[in-house]
């Protein structure tokens, strides 16, 4: 007499995850993209053995200490930023890989103040209008072109910012002149790692002779497989020697929780 066993294993979940690659991240301090006219300013690597570097609209790409700044390590000065300083900004490895970049203004009138970093959805957001000119005049601030108000103090405050607050900032003051423009990044949640999900099904079939006693026993299977949710086991029933010229009926299935 032989026992038929079919083992179909499903729903066997592979997990798969692309990481963001690593790349050092550069510092500005202060902690905005735009600069007043000899403004001292200070960059730095998040990694040792990382260099400043920077594309200006006059020269190729050059690091810190090439012909600018003053480099010290993984960090660079810029005693007195200039408008001819304007550019992008960022940090090289030994190897030539590339962190991301930074685009830094300077300007001869006015400047924004605004955050050099992607913000995150549901932070407030302070922008600031500056200027080298004496003046008691308001700031008005635009977004895209369009005013989106004036503040006495020079400062406003976006509150809560969501997706739709990013875009092209700048601001003036009436008869001393406007800053150049800055984009105002808004992110969500932390950046979290792309996962990919198969479902892959597996059908196992064994056929082997089982000896079987007069009085027996019930057959339990006990499969360990890692990842498995259900087992099917299917067993013909028993028959008198009489009946073995017959045609056997349907047998029952027994379903089995397999862990």
């Amino acid at each position: 007499m032989e026992d038929r066993r079919l083992l179909a294993l499903t729903s066997l979940i592979i997990y798969t995850a692309t990481l963001p690659a690593f790349s050092a991240g550069l510092t500005v301090s202060p902690s905005r993209s735009q600069f007043l006219k000899r403004d001292s300013v200070s960059l730095s690597c998040e990694e040792d053995g990382w260099t400043v570097w920077r594309k200006t609209s006059s020269r190729q790409r050059s690091s810190c200490g090439d012909g600018w700044g003053e480099a010290a390590g993984s960090s660079c000065r810029i005693t007195g930023i200039y408008p001819r300083d304007s550019g992008v900004y960022w940090c090289a490895s030994r190897e030539g890989a590339a962190g991301s970049s930074i685009n830094i203004t300077a300007a001869d009138t006015v400047v924004l103040q605004s955050p050099v970093l992607p913000v995150m959805e549901g932070q407030d957001v302070t922008l600031g209008c500056r200027t080298s000119a004496p003046s008691t005049l308001s700031a008005e601030f635009f977004k895209d072109g369009v005013s989106i108000g004036t503040e006495s103090t020079g400062h406003m405050t976006l509150r809560h910012v969501s997706r739709s607050a990013e875009g092209l900032y700048r601001c003036s003051f009436r008869g001393v002149g406007e800053s150049p423009p800055s984009w105002i990044s808004v992110s969500g949640s932390a950046a979290e790692p792309e996962v990919t999900y198969s479902d892959v099904n597996i059908l196992q079939r064994q056929q082997q002779p089982v000896r079987r006693s007069r009085d027996v026993d019930p057959v339990y299977s006990d499969v360990r497989v890692q990842d498995v949710s259900y087992g099917q086991i299917v067993i013909k029933e028993k028959r008198s020697r009489a009946e073995k010229s017959e045609i056997p009926p349907e047998p029952d299935v027994v379903y089995s929780s397999l862990r």
